[in-house]
């Protein structure tokens, strides 16, 4: 006779809030250069309204991460490009133990992107195992205003 496994409460919870958050597509989307961070629906790219609920999902519960690190960018004769990379850390993470590998990532991909051509940039952290092509990319950051360029403003000396 098969032996079943025993109730686990924590368990059933976890579940179900990933299964929110697969089911609702959540992403945590940043703009660095424009300091806009929030929920987002990588799929559709509409925002998600906060709730408790999804907090809790992705802060409290430890997740296999993909992360997409972009650099928006605009050629001389006006057209504008993203130049992304997709990582994804080995491991489960708290989305609190994150910022050390997107900083990482961030920092080492637009070392390498064209000073004269970067708008902004930015990173997109998706709390599951997914595949996103650069054209889903684009359309998540031009929906958080990747492509706007706001004055930064600098503290006077």
């Amino acid at each position: 006779m098969s032996k079943r496994k025993p109730h686990n409460p924590r368990h059933r919870v976890e579940r179900s809030l990933r299964s929110l958050l697969k089911s609702n597509h959540v992403a945590v989307v940043c703009i660095e250069t424009t300091e806009r961070q929030g929920l987002i629906n990588w799929k559709s790219a509409k925002s998600i309204a906060p709730s408790q609920a999804i907090a809790d999902a992705v802060c409290e519960i430890a997740h296999r991460w993909t992360i997409i690190v972009g650099v928006m960018c605009q050629a001389p004769d006006g057209s504008q490009y993203l130049r992304c990379e997709e990582a994804s850390p080995q491991g489960v993470y708290l989305a609190a133990h994150l910022s050390d590998v997107i900083a990482k990532v961030h920092d080492d991909f637009l070392a390498t992107a064209n000073p004269n051509q970067v708008m902004s940039s930015g990173w997109l952290a998706i709390p599951d195992d997914v595949v996103i092509t650069e054209a889903q990319a684009a359309k998540v950051f031009a929906a958080v205003g990747g492509w706007q360029k706001e004055p930064v403003n600098v503290p006077p000396n």
